[in-house]
């Protein structure tokens, strides 16, 4: 298993490496000039010549590259193009802010949706399984998008419960934050918890159609003991995976859900990077991003195999 371990790693380490490569060609190829862009109306051919010279945009894409990944891999992040601030500076109370909507709507969305799903599966085409799955189709077949902007009218403009923007949560002050950040954290919520729990019926039910759960059930055992001491280990792999696979969409799927709300986080901070062409706080911003998705699949996957020990050995 240690092995097996140490193998994910170092895969996960060789994609965020392919990563770096990728997002740096991703902000090479953006359509304009940064010394312009920067410069606006005050660009000249003189001013912008000498604005490439010193950010160094002149020396070839290979070595710019290089350049840069020997900065972030020594925690020079670069500063700011716009206002000339440390890039860590400026990311830091976005981060806090991104994830604390993101444990937000996990708190509330995990155990909801592997409960459901846990209900659909113990009776399979039932009132509340049809129910269940009519719904989570429901869900899935809108953007996330809209269904922020039906919160919005519903919850905002009409009944007046909740505000529509939060400009600054106070996560110093818990029960105020979860208040402002309750319209923003339904979205989250609506948007991953049909996945959860399609997934989550359909594991165990592939896992209650072998014969050793059938043979519990001739023997008498209760259903209830029988999905959580045999149905639940066997079909925690693809859950996992599929859970991992939604709070990473919580961490680095949030842009849209930032902008609708105005919501100071990471994604919204990107999204107006891009606007101003400011490539250090882009680039990092994405691999934040990836990083984090990268690190919580090596965790979905590091699960499995400690979950079930059939993942363990090579078939």
């Amino acid at each position: 298993m240690f092995k097996l371990i140490v193998r994910r790693l170092f895969l996960g380490l060789l994609t965020l490496l392919a990563i770096t490569v990728l997002v740096f060609l991703g902000t090479e190829i953006l359509p304009g000039d940064v010394a312009q862009a920067i410069l606006g109306q005050a660009a000249t051919p003189e001013t912008v010549a000498a604005l490439r010279e010193k950010l160094g945009l002149n020396a070839p894409p290979w070595e710019r590259y290089f350049t840069w990944l020997a900065n972030i891999l020594a925690g020079d992040l670069g500063n700011s193009l716009a206002n000339g601030i440390p890039v860590d500076r400026i990311i830091g109370q976005r981060i806090v802010n991104t994830i604390n909507l993101a444990l937000y709507a996990t708190v509330i969305a995990l155990p909801l949706s592997l409960l459901l799903g846990l209900l659909s599966a113990a009776w399979p085409e039932g009132t509340f399984d049809r129910m269940t799955s009519s719904t989570t189709v429901f869900f899935i077949s809108i953007p996330d998008f809209v269904i922020a902007i039906v919160l919005i009218i519903i919850f905002a403009r009409e009944l007046g419960w909740f505000p529509s923007v939060v400009h600054r949560p106070r996560w110093g002050d818990v029960p105020v934050a979860l208040g402002q950040t309750f319209l923003p954290m339904l979205t989250l919520v609506l948007t991953i918890l049909a996945h959860i729990i399609r997934m989550t019926r359909a594991a165990v039910l592939d896992v209650l159609k072998q014969p050793y759960i059938e043979m519990a059930l001739l023997k008498g055992a209760p259903k209830s003991r029988i999905i959580i001491r045999h149905a639940i280990p066997n079909a925690l792999g693809p859950i996992v995976n599929v859970v991992a696979l939604n709070l990473a969409y919580l961490v680095s799927g949030v842009v849209i859900v930032e902008v609708i709300f105005t919501y100071p986080g990471l994604g919204r901070l990107m999204v107006d990077s891009v606007i101003f062409r400011d490539l250090p706080l882009i680039q990092v911003a994405a691999l934040v991003f990836c990083g984090f998705y990268v690190a919580l699949n090596i965790s979905a996957d590091v699960t499995a195999i400690m979950a079930n020990p059939r993942l363990r050995f090579a078939k």
